[in-house]
């Protein structure tokens, strides 16, 4: 999913700059194909994160299901919602609400999983206690900059960019821009700078001593080293 969002984005986007017409006019058939494809994946994943959870739980004797959906929504809520909305209201507001129009920032935004093979290398390395190899601190760093650039700037670009195509000042933005596209960034916008926030907390804690198990800084919610210290496993993962 993250890398075919790159492709698209990429493409998307070199493709729509090429292009003589108005940005908002401007079309690329892959932006609703991969709409139609990823949209699936963000309520398969809400389902394949609880598998996860209950069988830690299993592996601990609990075998409650109510007590493991309960659980499950508590440690991830964040997450869960940040999926619910996804699939809502991104997919409509994408699919059908623009009305083939903005396909360029929508480009963009595919952008922001340019961060996410980090991510999923960094829990990679986690898992096979290579925390504290010259590959992690590498792709730590790697993640923090793609993450901040791709992440946290993504939504100021996107108003900057609308700015300069309506040819009005930056703070009238909002108030020209459809309110699907308002309502999204306020409510996206706070979840990747709370989790940059996140990431950038770990990075200047300690380095755990070579020696002791990573299970010793896992949190109580089952969380992961990123960067040199603990945190949760999908901290930094935006959809």
């Amino acid at each position: 999913i993250p890398n075919l969002a790159e492709t698209e984005s990429r493409l998307a986007v070199s493709d729509l700059h090429s292009d003589s017409l108005p940005v908002s006019l401007l079309s690329h058939w892959l932006t609703d194909t991969y709409i139609l494809f990823a949209t699936p994946y963000f309520a398969y994943d809400i389902y394949a994160m609880f598998l996860c959870y209950r069988h830690r739980l299993q592996v601990k004797g609990h075998e409650g299901v109510g007590a493991a959906v309960a659980g499950y929504l508590r440690r991830e809520k964040l997450m869960v919602l940040h999926h619910v909305f996804m699939v809502a209201f991104c997919f409509p507001a994408s699919l059908l609400w623009r009305q083939g129009k903005g396909d360029f920032f929508q480009g963009v935004l595919f952008l922001a999983e340019l961060s996410t093979p980090f991510v999923c290398l960094a829990k990679v390395l986690i898992q096979y206690r290579k925390q504290h190899t010259l590959l992690h601190k590498v792709n730590g760093v790697l993640m923090l900059l793609t993450f901040f650039s791709c992440r946290v700037l993504l939504f100021p670009y996107l108003y900057y960019a609308y700015s300069r195509y309506a040819s009005i000042p930056l703070y009238a933005v909002p108030l020209v821009a459809p309110w699907q596209c308002n309502l999204g960034a306020a409510l996206l916008w706070p979840l990747q700078l709370y989790w940059f926030t996140l990431i950038c907390r770990g990075a200047l804690r300690p380095s755990v001593p070579a020696g002791r198990s990573t299970s010793t800084c896992k949190d109580e919610r089952g969380g992961c080293l990123t960067m040199r210290s603990c945190c949760r496993s999908h901290q930094e993962d935006g959809h």
